[in-house]
């Protein structure tokens, strides 16, 4: 008699969902099904919109077919989750209720950029590919003014990435020879940058985007921008005039989630920090959808490092539920991320995010292996070779 397979469903195609679906499907027998639903066939590697924004990348370059991406015996469900049943551990896709054995979410976040007033139509969304793609279309013909970069809340994934794209910008004005003509502000919602990591991190950052003349605006958390003007407005009571503006926008988990039931007071998904588990059984939430606080009081950063880390976990722990093969793995909360400063520079932070009483990370100065290094690991995503 055949051994009865089951199925594990997987949410969302991004970082997290993929890296769960490939690394299930080397680990299980193939009469086990690997279900992976995913909106869009085409698999954007997100830190390289930062290179995309200043036109060292262009669309085709950072993106693949989903298809080319999954190992052989992944079956891809083309289509939006409309319905998340924790408890039947069934879901709807486009009219269609597909059930599973094993549940992983990794849904990421939704962005809400049109719940500032003005901002959607008076700057750029750095997170999003036709965002990205406006901005650069718009830094080409900019010839100078005052270019600003803000985060419109103190929370949103990928923390380092507006400094990034700060400091990106300011390389590609020196080498297109409009620098003197152009006066860099950002803009942070938060006290400083990548706060979660510890204050050595932060300065470390700090130093890195004032120490190219940058004009840098901590806890300015803007509250409508008045497109006509070119002025933005913060909660704080102050005003600043803008030519060119690139923003974070503010995010939350996707309305499905939300509706599901699964999500916390925090308006995330709470879950087992070592095993990813929610607080129903065969149900696992990955990446930017979940929440995980730390020991200091703030949670576990969204980054696309943790999402990988956590789809590797709930991997090696389902396949060792349903085959007996293997061991028990943990999700440690080490990380880490490169911190492009231009100039084919980047620097690089490491540490341990669960360490107590507050997280041990550690920076590495700019330096040409660190930008080589974020080279190499988008040419493995987009090889198909995670």
């Amino acid at each position: 008699m055949a051994p009865t397979g089951k199925t594990v469903l997987i949410l969302g195609g991004g970082v997290g969902g993929l890296a769960a679906a490939n690394a299930l499907r080397k680990r299980l027998p193939r009469y086990h099904r690997v279900v992976l639903v995913e909106r869009g066939m085409t698999f954007v590697f997100a830190p390289s919109l930062l290179w995309l924004l200043v036109g060292n990348r262009s669309t085709a370059q950072i993106s693949r077919p989903l298809s080319r991406l999954v190992r052989p015996g992944v079956a891809i469900v083309a289509g939006d989750v409309h319905r998340i049943d924790p408890e039947r551990l069934e879901v709807t896709v486009d009219g269609r209720t597909m059930s599973g054995d094993i549940l992983v979410i990794a849904l990421g976040t939704e962005a809400v950029p049109e719940s500032i007033p003005g901002l959607v139509a008076g700057g750029h969304n750095l997170y999003a590919l036709n965002g990205a793609e406006a901005f650069r279309d718009a830094f080409a013909r900019f010839r100078g003014g005052r270019l600003t970069v803000l985060t419109a809340t103190p929370a949103y994934r990928c923390p380092a990435a507006p400094y990034e794209a700060t400091m990106l910008v300011e390389a590609a004005c020196r080498r297109r020879g409009i620098r003197e003509a152009t006066d860099i502000h950002l803009f942070a919602a938060e006290p400083g940058p990548m706060g979660v990591a510890g204050p050595e991190v932060s300065k470390a950052v700090r130093q890195m985007v004032e120490s190219r003349g940058v004009t840098y605006h901590p806890e300015h958390q803007v509250s409508a921008v008045d497109v006509d003007a070119r002025r933005l407005r913060f909660a704080n009571g102050a005003e600043a005039a803008y030519d060119l503006l690139a923003y974070v926008p503010p995010q939350r988990a996707p309305r499905v989630v939300r509706e599901s039931g699964l999500c916390g007071e925090g308006g995330w998904i709470a879950v087992d920090r070592q095993t990813l588990e929610t607080r129903h059984p065969r149900v696992y939430a990955i990446g930017d959808v979940n929440t995980i606080p730390l020991k200091m009081g703030k949670p576990l950063p969204k980054a696309g490092v943790f999402a990988h880390l956590q789809a590797e976990v709930v991997a090696k722990n389902v396949a060792f539920a349903l085959t007996g093969r293997g061991r028990a793995a943990t999700f440690s909360g080490n990380g880490e991320c490169f911190i492009e400063t231009g100039d084919h520079k980047a620097g690089f932070g490491k540490g341990n995010f669960f360490a107590e009483p507050s997280p041990a990370v550690r920076v590495y100065p700019p330096a040409l292996r660190w930008h080589v290094g974020k080279i190499l690991l988008e040419q493995a995503w987009l090889r198909g070779w995670i």
